[in-house]
């Protein structure tokens, strides 16, 4: 059974009085205006003896007004002019003209945006945050008290002990809150009269091949999978490993479990055997759920033989698994052309149906768990994230309303899968959780050819579409025509998840896919966070091209340098978090020390993302990418996000890839991977002009040692760069490339290979 974290020392909360409930659309007027948040740069620390108004504001020495550190970024507005427009600088963007260069830009919604938006203003904002950083009981409790609870939380809505100084680190939201995360995903909507509402559309890898459930439907099937998991021995707190593609079969397994209080551990249908195995051997799952094959464009992927090989491998090491639940996909494998081993593996088909279409709710505590995910550390054994029930399904329902302005008439497309994070917080719960119809798509998103998105976006009538930059900078190496000849009038809400998104990416989607209309919900946020922590709310504020802008409720971020200490104004430095948030999770499983050695001791007192950040003089924050993908080159500390960002600028630059070397001068050098847009022929003189291009940019220091000409980068089947096999590649480690089985085209690295000297 997967045990509850290990939780001590207590944090009081403040107590707050009756407010109207936030979960509800806010029925305020909007302002006839837009206002543009800004920062107060010249923000200089005040003493401790200031005395402090009325309005929480300090009066220092000199009665100038400084507000409390947690509202500076909210610090003072400017009124700005309606309507957003096309973003100056388009010609910049168009691949193949010039240069985009320009951060400041600004992007205001429309007044027409603004008037229908859940908060539709600076000053709601304002009003919003303020009160989650004051009052977080009461913020918090209000939101929570809109769903489902058997049995109402402890008098203590947030307990915490955020400090390793003062003991075990411990994170509890809505202890003793009794609740059930699938019952308000599908009984409570449902009981709203949402049964006939569409739940999932699910569009199959081949063009035609489409499905849909209604709420009522999901529901009916996630009680059959139940009562099978049931039959079979699983009970609550025992774990579940789900090694499926993106059918509507996954999140029905995800919402199975959690009906019945078992943990699902979701791993993403593209890892290896011996990455599949170390997930197993790690949870001791009661049951793995898989399937035969799935196809990926034309791409035959057998899973059931990655399945079987893990499972060989995990018992080795003396973990059995003794059922084996395979879905039967005749598209991609027929059913006799299955490995099959008798006594462990059964259809799907041939049991689920059987089940009766109601099943009983295992009510858990707030705190009890509900799913673990394995993120890959950059070392080692792969870090089992743990998140709990009650406050995870408060902080993703919340979060995906408002980053995302939902109205319950949206269609919504996540482009993720469910092995990660984002596919269990804004594939699964966060949507189901407001009621929503959600999009469920199987295939590559080039296939048959680069269009498929916007071909799906009109089919569908997608209003929000809510993908990673890795794929909007793919789409821009493809070309325009793939995106015009399409109408994609019903898209209202674009996001970016992932990564960092370079600002000529974000003007791009902006202008191109979203037809110059369209705000972008640019966010930030972790596996371990549960759901987005920096984000625009669209309507709200001026967004600027590549900047993730400003917190959600109840996230304090700071800036600190290498000493730990915060950085007030415009400055660069590691971001981390004070205090906790619902949505957080409580450890990792089985290792409790190594949560703590990681998130909190580098800063004592914080929550470490591992993240660098900028902060502009307006107040808006930019990610500049992990910190160990920081670059020291004679000294200068050189994020390679920034450089990837200069690189793709260059109109002939369709993507970049920078990993840091050994330099006998500079102790580290810089290495670009660069893809250039199609038919673009490698020459010299386009290495020097993309080297110029990084000197004007940052500065001569961040100019690369070397530009590698790479046709493809080496990604997985989600898109993710895989940079620990460039740095392999750039420092001529060619036998320690390690597992590639993840690579959505293993052909890329060989490719690399050959280019080395080129």
């Amino acid at each position: 059974m997967i045990p509850v974290p290990y939780n001590s020392i207590v944090c009081a909360a403040a107590a707050g009085g009756a407010r109207e409930p936030l979960f509800r659309n806010p029925s305020a007027s909007a302002s006839a205006s837009v206002y543009l948040l800004q920062f107060n740069c010249n923000r200089r620390r005040i003493n401790t003896n200031n005395r402090r108004n009325n309005n929480n504001n300090f009066m220092d020495s000199n009665n100038n007004m400084r507000t409390e550190s947690y509202l500076r970024h909210v610090d003072s507005r400017k009124l700005m002019p309606n309507g957003a427009g096309h973003i100056p600088h388009l010609k910049a963007v168009i691949l193949g003209e010039a240069l985009a260069s320009e951060e400041d830009d600004l992007v205001l919604p429309s007044k027409e945006f603004s008037d229908q938006a859940n908060v539709h203003s600076p000053e709601q904002y304002m009003e919003m945050y303020k009160r989650s950083i004051e009052d977080p009981d009461g913020f918090w409790s209000e939101i929570a008290s809109q769903f489902y609870w058997k049995q109402k939380w402890g008098e203590k809505v947030c307990d915490e002990n955020f400090d390793v100084r003062d003991g075990k680190i411990k994170i509890e939201w809505f202890k003793g809150g009794i609740t059930n995360v699938c019952y308000n995903c599908l009984d409570r909507n449902i009981e709203a009269g949402l049964g006939d509402k569409v739940a999932l559309y699910w569009e199959g890898n081949e063009p035609g091949l489409d499905g849909s459930l209604t709420y009522s439907q999901l529901l009916n099937q996630v009680c059959q999978v139940a009562n099978y998991l049931k039959d079979i021995g699983v009970k609550k707190g025992d774990a579940v490993i789900v090694y499926l593609p993106m059918i509507n079969e996954l999140p029905i397994t995800m919402l199975a479990c959690a009906r019945i209080g078992a943990v699902h551990s979701v791993v993403f249908a593209g890892f290896s055997a011996e990455s599949l195995a170390q997930r197993i051997t790690d949870c001791k799952p009661k049951a793995v759920i898989t399937c035969n094959a799935v196809r990926r464009g034309t791409k035959p992927i057998l899973l059931k033989d990655i399945v079987d090989a893990a499972i060989n491998d995990s018992a080795k090491d003396g973990v059995s698994v003794d059922v084996c639940l395979v879905y039967d996909n005749p598209v991609a494998l027929k059913r006799e052309d299955t490995k099959w081993t008798q006594g462990r593996d059964i259809w799907w088909q041939d049991v689920i149906p059987k089940y009766p279409s109601t099943c009983p709710v295992e009510w858990v505590d707030a705190e009890d768990p509900l799913f673990l995910l394995y993120t890959s550390g950059s070392t080692g054994k792969p870090k089992g994230v743990l998140h709990t029930t009650g406050g995870y399904m408060v902080y993703t329902a919340t979060t995906f309303k408002y980053a995302f302005d939902y109205k319950p008439s949206d269609i919504y497309w996540c482009t993720a899968d469910c092995g990660w994070i984002t596919g269990h917080s804004y594939v699964t719960y966060g949507p189901l959780l407001n009621g929503a119809t959600v999009l469920v798509y199987e295939g590559a998103p080039n296939y048959p050819d680069a269009g498929r998105c916007w071909d799906i976006v009109d089919k569908y009538k997608v209003s929000i579409f809510y993908t990673a930059p890795t794929l909007v900078r793919s789409l821009m190496r493809d070309g325009e025509a793939y995106v015009t000849r399409y109408s994609r009038k019903s898209l209202r809400v674009l996001g970016s998840v992932g990564e960092p998104i370079n600002p000529s990416a974000w003007r791009w989607f902006y202008n191109v896919v979203g037809d110059s209309r369209c705000p972008i919900s640019d966010t930030w946020w972790q596996t371990e966070t549960g759901g987005f922590m920096i984000t625009p709310l669209p309507g709200a504020w001026a967004q600027k091209p590549g900047s993730a802008t400003f917190p959600f409720f109840g996230i304090q971020p700071v800036i600190v340098d290498e000493k730990g200490v915060e950085i007030d104004g415009e400055c660069s430095g590691y971001l981390c978090i004070k205090k906790s948030w619902p949505g957080a999770f409580r450890t990792l499983y089985g290792d409790h020390e190594r949560y703590e050695t990681t998130y909190f001791k580098p800063f004592a007192g914080y929550y470490f993302s591992g993240d660098g950040c900028r902060r502009d003089k307006d107040g808006y924050h930019w990610l500049t990418g992990r910190v160990d993908d920081v670059i020291n080159v004679s000294g200068h500390r050189i994020g390679t996000a920034e450089v990837e960002s200069a690189l793709v600028s260059h109109p002939q630059c369709a993507e970049a890839a920078v990993v840091g070397v050994e330099h006998e001068v500079k102790g580290q050098g810089i290495y670009a991977f660069v893809t250039l847009v199609d038919s673009v022929p490698y020459s010299e003189d386009l290495r020097k002009d993309l080297i110029l291009t990084v000197r004007k940019q940052i500065g001569a220091f961040a100019a690369p040692d070397k530009i590698h000409w790479a046709p493809g980068l080496p990604k997985t089947r989600s898109g993710k760069i895989m940079r620990r096999i460039l740095r392999k590649i750039a420092a001529r480690q060619l036998d320690e490339l390690g597992d590639t089985s993840t690579l959505a085209d293993p052909n890329v690295v060989k490719q690399l290979i050959e280019l080395s000297d080129s």
